[in-house]
């Protein structure tokens, strides 16, 4: 078993076999399977991305100043 963890999910496989050589992506997939369970959490982990929040933020440029002083509020720092 093999838990795999990247920035966007995380998986839980099992190692069927093992490759002497690198070979295709269809071949790789027969060595391994992946988990029920960590199927459902990133299946559960999509859909509370895509429930959550999205804030478009358009880029205009450097702050101004008046931009600035507002950030460093919001941030906490005055």
């Amino acid at each position: 078993m093999l838990r795999v963890k990247t920035s966007a999910a995380e998986f839980e496989i099992e190692v069927l076999g093992v490759s002497e050589m690198r070979g295709p992506a269809a071949v790789a997939q027969a060595l391994y399977r992946e988990t029920d369970e960590s199927r459902a959490r990133r299946a559960k982990a999509i859909e509370d991305r895509k429930a959550a929040p999205h804030f478009d933020f358009e880029f205009q440029g450097k702050p101004s100043k008046r931009d600035r002083r507002r950030i460093d509020r919001l941030r906490g720092r005055y």
